[in-house]
């Protein structure tokens, strides 16, 4: 599908789950900082909270409002109809989200999430990419702090180094910051369901094509201190690393033989092991269903942190690169992750596809792949830090 006939649908964007806690703030930041063009609208199955959410915006009465349910495909069939760029905060996604997917794949729409769940982003490529690619779609997931600043800050490393070489990148990522409802409920339902997990990468692995000629890893490391960064960096196992690797795997300019580790920077060691303690723990619990649950009521969905405390939170991920005989330091910063710099992302990477002129792609694709210059730059010019510490 030509995406010039895509500009005859009503909405540009349409926002699915904006009356929960991070689609709130994602529709705040579109109603404050999107062009005075963008036809948008906001969906979700409680029309009344919806048309609540519009009068409280800025400029809300231009908003359209849609109901959808994603226990109701046809619905899902009409808002992917309706719109030129679909993004949904409704998760859990392995649970909630795949009938968008293939709504968005069969009608050419463009999709994003903020999904951090690998088996939901492994089932969608195998379920969803061919016809996605048939139809012009482009489904990017993980468009928030999972894992915009890892993609595009590895990608923005690596246009440091030099071309046609092996090059090594290693994020090391240092968070301050609280977590909502949904986030908790998403992340327990992941960690019970390592079993599905495995099997879906396995699932991809039988269809995704081999890569022929090039090399691109994803160890997981050990355990060490990283005087690069003057902390104890702690293998980090969540989609960031995978969706790193995808790129490079998608783009000629991560060289020949890629490697990327992902790391958690601790400064004092009796932290870094309570850490690792705390995420066993949690994990061991998630598996039992009736633990789950009390974790998970522990925080509703739809609660988070207030104003005051994003207000204080922020992020650092800092990179080392090499290869070519270069050695560079980079850094991708902002402020609060999960929710205020999570809807700037989410927000700006949906205009990205609905108005800037960006590389031909289709099917599942990571930001880097498909937005790389032009989202890097909206995110800077947004607040968010990409900068060259240090090169040698």
């Amino acid at each position: 599908m030509s995406r010039l006939n895509r500009t005859q649908r009503p909405y540009d964007l349409v926002l699915f789950g904006a009356t929960g806690f991070v689609g709130t703030l994602t529709a705040q930041y579109l109603a404050a900082h999107a062009p005075q063009n963008l036809r948008w609208a906001v969906a979700g199955r409680d029309e009344r909270r919806l048309e609540q959410l519009r009068e409280q915006l800025p400029g809300g009465t231009g908003v359209g409002v849609l109901r959808a349910d994603v226990a109701e495909p046809d619905t899902l069939r009409a808002l992917a109809d309706h719109a030129r760029v679909v993004a949904t905060t409704v998760g859990p996604y392995v649970l909630h989200g795949e009938a968008l997917v293939a709504a968005c794949a069969d009608a050419g729409t463009d999709y994003l999430d903020l999904t951090g769940e690998p088996e939901f982003v492994d089932l969608m490529y195998v379920r969803h990419d061919a016809r996605a690619r048939e139809t012009g779609a482009r489904l990017v997931h993980a468009c928030g702090f999972d894992s915009v600043p890892h993609d595009l800050g590895a990608y923005f490393t690596v246009r440091q180094l030099p071309e046609g070489v092996p090059l090594t990148v290693d994020g090391y990522v240092t968070v301050d910051a609280a977590f909502s409802g949904g986030t908790l409920a998403s992340a327990l339902n992941q960690m019970g369901r390592g079993r599905r997990m495995l099997a879906a990468a396995r699932e991809r692995a039988r269809h995704e094509p081999r890569l022929l000629g090039r090399r691109v890893t994803a160890p997981a490391g050990a355990p060490k201190f990283a005087g690069e960064v003057g902390a104890w960096a702690l293998p980090l196992p969540t989609i960031d690393p995978r969706i790193v690797c995808r790129s490079a795997r998608a783009l000629e300019r991560y060289g020949p033989d890629f490697r990327y580790r992902h790391y958690a920077a601790v400064k004092h060691l009796p932290v870094a092991l309570g850490g690792v303690a705390a995420v066993g723990a949690v994990t061991a619990a998630a598996q039992l269903p009736p633990a789950r649950r009390w974790l998970s009521a522990r925080l509703a969905p739809g609660d988070g942190p207030s104003a005051e405390r994003r207000a204080k939170s922020w992020f650092t991920v800092r990179f080392v690169g090499a290869g070519g005989g270069r050695r560079v330091f980079t850094e991708v910063a902002g402020g609060d992750p999960g929710y205020d710099e999570t809807a700037k992302m989410f927000a700006e990477a949906a205009l990205c596809l609905a108005f800037d002129d960006l590389p031909q792609t289709a099917g599942q694709v990571t930001t880097a792949q498909a937005m790389g210059d032009a989202l890097t730059a909206r995110l800077r010019a947004a607040g968010i830090t990409f900068r060259v510490a240090a090169e040698s």
